[in-house]
């Protein structure tokens, strides 16, 4: 007769001396295996007399489950000498500084653009918005602009190809954020289709504009903030007082000077370009060309729906990267967009 006592004792003694995962699977063999001690007793049942075999049974399975439970033991403290090492291995100095998040800001001429749309908010314009691709008919047309007009070419422009890949004639990237107030006051009349007398338009259209040039001071794409008043008393007068204003809270400084030169625009008659210098500071004396303007021409009141011979109103147009680039004293309007954020940072 067996002594199975002394076999789950030999087992257990074999599992403990192995550190090696590999090699107690080997010992395991020679326990639990086909051809193992165990099994062999439980093969062996059968040769035993009748009266023998339920109570020998007994003995070698809870010899093979001691034996199992010596097994699965180690395993799991193997398993957890494994982890101990690796966690040792891999472990973090607590002690060092974390890395962090670095701490984002808006890029500057995003400030300028809700400093502007503040300033011009606080005595009642409010901000319109519009299509990035732009119809012919809103982008030149409807601004006294037609398809021989020599202005045209001023605005040397990206149009879209359509399905076929050849160039779609009417549709391209918007030039100026002008088409904003002709939706804007095609909308305005809509909306007030049959009344007596129609509502002041009061509005600033922001927005991306795309043009081909690209130097120091010009991008391919790049911002437009343009201005519209149209009413029933409007005059230069107003127009002047509106843009000298805003400049001086602008840069917060009554120590400048502003003035408007004679030019031309189609979609304004008459119009003027708008100068600015600062009497202090290092542009002392500079003037520099700050916005377009204008009264509006009749033929782009016609164009919209709106009667010019009873309504009168006033637009102006300034790029606000040239207003950042005087804010914040950068002479290359590139560095806002080429994304260097040793550049960016300095105004997070």
């Amino acid at each position: 007769m067996h002594n199975f006592d002394e076999i789950v004792h030999a087992a257990s003694a074999a599992f403990a001396a192995t550190d090696d995962p590999d090699a107690l699977e080997q010992i395991k063999a020679t326990y639990l295996g086909k051809s193992g001690q165990i099994t062999a007793l439980l093969k062996g049942l059968a040769t035993l007399p009748a009266d023998q075999r339920k109570s020998v049974g007994v003995s070698i399975n809870r010899a093979k489950d001691a034996v199992e439970a010596a097994l699965n033991a180690r395993r799991e403290a193997l398993r957890q000498l494994a982890l101990a090492a690796r966690l040792a291995e891999e472990a973090l100095d607590v002690t060092l500084p974390g890395r962090g998040q670095s701490r984002g800001g808006l890029h500057p001429v995003t400030r300028t653009l809700e400093r502007i749309e503040a300033l011009f908010a606080a005595i009642g314009f409010e901000v319109a918005d519009g299509p990035e691709i732009e119809a012919d008919f809103q982008n030149f047309t409807a601004l006294n602009t037609p398809a021989d007009h020599p202005a045209r070419s001023m605005h040397d422009t990206f149009y879209l190809q359509d399905s076929s890949g050849g160039v779609a004639e009417n549709v391209l990237l918007r030039t100026h954020t002008s088409p904003i107030q002709v939706r804007y006051m095609q909308a305005h009349v809509a909306r007030h289709a049959g009344a007596q007398t129609m509502p002041e338009i009061r509005v600033i259209a922001p927005g991306r504009v795309y043009r081909v040039d690209s130097d120091a001071t010009h991008s391919p794409m790049f911002h437009q903030v343009e201005g519209l008043w149209v009413g029933e008393r409007v005059s230069f007068a107003d127009l002047k007082g509106v843009i000298g204003d805003f400049l001086r809270r602008f840069f917060e400084s009554d120590d400048l000077r502003v003035r408007f030169r004679p030019s031309f625009f189609p979609f304004t008659e008459p119009s003027a370009e708008i100068d600015m210098a600062f009497m202090s500071g290092a542009l002392k004396g500079r003037w520099l060309e700050i916005a377009g303007c204008g009264m509006v021409h009749p033929n782009v009141l016609r164009h919209v729906g709106i009667d010019p011979e009873k309504y009168i109103g006033f637009a102006f147009g300034m790029g606000p990267d040239r207003l950042t680039m005087l804010r914040y004293g950068v002479n290359d309007l590139r560095l806002f967009y080429d994304g260097d954020l040793r550049f960016l940072r300095q105004f997070a």
